[in-house]
């Protein structure tokens, strides 16, 4: 897995778990990989999020769809679950485990880090992260522990400081946004509700790619 691989994967990338879908996830997923998204996070948190053996099953069934379409899956936090659903990586914040404790776990698998800071940006660029999830860039509502958006100015810190590795956008990110935030030197943006939320998973992924121009 190349970080040009990596960027390109990352250019339009979806993140949910059951308690973001009004349908149900399988179902939402299929369309939001028929519409053009490019990477998909199983993130299985939130009011009614499934636990255990049911959270296991839906992460199986995620995977396959992913598997299936030529789509890496990764998981969110869950580093036992990754390794028992042999994701391609896993997706880890501030406040999971530390990034040399998952790397050792899960060796060259896809590691991804969050980054609200340039601090925690340099910090996770130079343990090993494969990518750096920023944000939120946006308000948003998808998270109810959320920070204060930081606008697309983030980002390009990050990189005017020669941070190189991939660098996908969070937070509040749909149409009429998504594009400043590649604008601003991101390699892809990350969504949940602009494509979980809305009525037809497909169609706005359709419109996120074209705005993308992916």
């Amino acid at each position: 897995m190349t970080a040009e691989y990596l960027r390109g994967a990352l250019k339009l990338y979806f993140i949910m778990g059951s308690p973001n879908c009004t349908l149900p996830p399988e179902q939402v997923l299929e369309k939001a990989i028929r519409g053009g998204v490019t990477l998909f996070q199983f993130r299985e948190k939130g009011n009614g999020a499934r636990k255990g053996e049911e959270k296991k099953a839906l992460g199986e069934k995620l995977k396959w769809i992913c598997q299936k379409n030529g789509i890496p899956f990764l998981v969110n936090d869950d580093i036992a679950l990754a390794l028992e659903l042999d994701a391609d990586g896993v997706h880890v914040g501030q406040e999971d485990e530390p990034l040399a404790s998952v790397r050792e776990k899960l060796g060259d698998k896809i590691i991804g880090v969050s980054a609200y800071t340039l601090e925690e940006a340099r910090q996770a660029a130079n343990g090993g992260a494969d990518y750096l999830g920023v944000g939120p860039i946006f308000p948003t509502k998808s998270k109810e522990d959320a920070k204060a958006a930081k606008g697309t100015t983030v980002i390009r810190e990050i990189r005017q400081n020669g941070i190189r590795i991939p660098i996908v956008g969070i937070g509040g990110i749909g149409p009429g946004n998504a594009k400043s935030v590649i604008e601003a030197g991101a390699d892809g943006v990350s969504v949940i509700s602009a494509i979980a939320g809305a009525e037809d998973a497909e169609a706005a992924a359709v419109l996120l790619k074209r705005e993308l121009a992916l």
